[in-house]
């Protein structure tokens, strides 16, 4: 199966139907989006076999993969907004804080931003295009939804399925590659989703900035697992193994690099070793539940770490196979935190290095050096020793004890930090990143008398009024005298026994 790219006129075109969709109103009715979020729903769930037979082709993904990380992500998603709309999208009112807005209406009102593009990638082809889809339509927006030209195969059925469920008027895809990729920044947007890699992620900034469209950025990182002493060494075995070799590793947040304690090491090394023939038998190739690199160019990438490597000794892996694009489950135990070719970037691929402590401070330290990576997992029973890692470490989300699952749980935004990216998605975080929360006070039409002063002429007596309106509000009043906050009833009290202590006197 191949892709047709898009031309630059078409692309144009593009943008300039949706928005005259978007004016129209059509993308923002109630009805409509409650209607597309179904037919999202329903295009997945029609054609889940095929996307199985997509995904086996690009990534040789298992069906209980595929299921996992790819299908149910998009229906829980489409279901959650669809039982949720009205709530996630009504006004929500504000208690006004200024004393001479107290009586009237104050209120966010969420708004559809217009036009929004969304960049999706290859690791995750169906969840990262149709999740963040999902949330700019329930929230009212037309769509530009650029697909991956490296995941063809689904990408493909996406493009050829899209049309068939959600009418074109509220979306266009776009398929190509760089070239494409580069007129279709040229256009102005509302808003940019991206996910991807700094590199990129640096041209898109760019981009935007020359329109001020704000961005979303989804990227990656080095994301690193702690495990302390007091740990089931074969469950958290399991949970990291699962965590790196899930996808093959190609996952933004896969476990980059493992920290063990060494008094532990051999314990660990025995049980993930266990791990990996209990799922993979001895030959990883043969199992229908590995899966493959997307593409010979990354598989040279991941070669030239594991062959031009500075340290370490290969306990398990290191056996490849370029024109499967197999690279066996690898563990590289003895590595120096400072090896430049596996810790100066993100893997991205079934290679796990293994770094001893003796101090929990240790690997915390070694992290700091590090910019934060878009997760980070810390396996441990003590609540200080969660505590300390959680307060002096820094990553976009964590998953304490397991891997991955803070992802998975779209009651939970899901983000980066700094370099590992900005903004956040899943739920009513795209709700919001979808939307302008739009600042509305509804006045009423009387009490003149008490906002005069701030017409012009001023005068003392005018300058007495405002400062009364402005400086004597109770809360800050006995907040000020008081230390603390004082609610109306106990600062009238407060007023009427120092009235009545100056009447006796």
């Amino acid at each position: 199966m191949s892709l047709v790219y898009n031309t630059s006129e078409s692309i144009e075109d593009y943008v300039t139907c949706l928005r005259g969709t978007f004016v129209t109103g059509k993308s923002r009715d109630a009805y409509a989006r409650k209607f597309f979020l179904e037919r999202l729903y329903a295009l997945v769930k029609d054609n889940e076999e095929k996307f199985y037979v997509a995904l086996a082709k690009d990534l040789n993904k298992s069906r209980a993969d595929a299921l996992a990380s790819e299908i149910s992500p998009v229906l829980e998603e489409c279901v959650y907004f669809l039982k949720h709309y009205d709530s996630l999208t009504k006004d929500k009112k504000v208690k006004a804080r200024m004393t001479v807005n107290r009586t009237d209406t104050a209120f966010v009102r969420r708004e559809a931003l217009g036009v929004v593009l969304i960049i999706s990638t290859w690791n995750f082809p169906l969840q990262l295009s149709l999740v963040p889809l999902a949330g700019a339509l329930a929230a009212g927006n037309c769509v530009v939804l650029k697909l991956s030209e490296i995941s063809v195969h689904t990408s493909a059925l996406i493009t050829d399925l899209l049309p068939k469920y959600i009418d074109s008027s509220m979306y266009r895809v776009v398929n190509g590659g760089v070239e494409e990729t580069q007129h279709l920044l040229r256009q102005r947007f509302d808003h940019i989703f991206y996910t991807g890699n700094s590199v990129v992620a640096k041209s898109v900034m760019t981009a935007a900035a020359q329109h001020l469209t704000p961005v979303t950025l989804e990227l990656g990182g080095k994301s690193p697992a702690i495990v302390t002493d007091d740990s089931n060494m074969q469950i958290v075995a399991n949970r990291i193994a699962y965590g790196k070799f899930f996808n093959a590793g190609q996952t933004c947040i896969a476990v980059d690099y493992v920290f063990v304690p060494k008094s532990r090491i051999d314990e660990f090394t025995k049980a993930i070793l266990k791990t990996l023939q209990n799922w993979y038998g001895s030959n990883p190739q043969k199992s229908k539940d590995y899966g493959r690199i997307v593409s010979q160019k990354h598989f040279d990438r991941l070669m030239s770490l594991i062959n031009h490597r500075q340290s370490g000794d290969i306990i398990a892996g290191g056996q490849s196979d370029r024109e499967d694009r197999y690279i066996a489950p690898t563990i590289i135990t003895n590595v120096n935190f400072h090896d430049v070719k596996l810790m100066g970037e993100e893997i991205f691929g079934p290679i796990l290095p293994i770094i001893t402590y003796n101090e929990i401070e240790e690997p915390m330290g070694l992290i700091a050096k590090h910019e934060p990576g878009l997760a980070l997992y810390l396996f441990s029973k003590k609540k200080s020793v969660i505590n300390q890692v959680l307060a002096f470490t820094k990553s976009g989300g964590v998953t304490i004890n397991d891997t991955l699952l803070h992802q998975a749980e779209h009651g939970l935004p899901f983000g980066g930090v700094g370099s590992s990216g900005m903004g956040g998605y899943h739920g009513e975080k795209s709700i919001q990143i979808f939307s302008h929360e739009r600042a509305v006070l509804a006045k009423k039409q009387r009490m003149e008398w008490l906002v005069q002063a701030r017409y012009p002429p001023s005068s003392p007596t005018k300058l007495a009024l405002l400062r009364a309106v402005l400086l004597t509000d109770p809360v800050r009043f006995t907040y000020i005298v008081f230390k603390r906050p004082i609610k109306w009833a106990a600062f009238i009290i407060i007023l009427l026994g120092i009235l009545l202590k100056r009447s006796l006197n």
